[in-house]
């Protein structure tokens, strides 16, 4: 299912997206670092983790057709899915199908982002 997938926080934000991309593509290639807000956080579902089938999705790998299949059914169920990330175990994501929650969010604000340097350190001579 095509979904919006975020974090609550920018770290998480940032991580997220440099274990799919790396943070050599977050260094040389221009982002922008989005933020929204939820009109009514009541439409949130959270994800409680001991109510996950299988506790081997909160790792990180590749997402089974179990899991697939339980995101799509909560995607059905709810505006907005907030669960652990995979990447962070302490940290949540949020997911949501951006045309079923069409006029329950409204963007807060976007920025360029710009990687701390130190993330993409220049290869050293041997």
């Amino acid at each position: 299912m095509r979904a919006v997938y975020c974090s609550i926080d920018p770290a998480t934000t940032i991580l997220e997206v440099a274990v799919h991309k790396g943070f050599d593509i977050l260094d040389t290639v221009a982002h922008v670092l989005t933020s929204l807000t939820i009109t009514d956080p009541s439409r949130v579902h959270v994800v409680d983790p001991t109510a996950i089938p299988n506790p081997n999705w909160l790792h990180p790998g590749n997402p089974s057709a179990g899991q697939q299949a339980y995101g799509d059914a909560l995607l059905a169920q709810h505006k907005f899915v907030l669960l652990p990330s995979a990447v962070s175990i302490h940290s949540w994501n949020l997911i949501f199908v951006a045309s079923a929650a069409a006029g329950a969010f409204s963007l807060r604000s976007q920025e360029r982002f710009a990687l701390d340097t130190r993330l993409h350190p220049p290869i050293k001579a041997v």
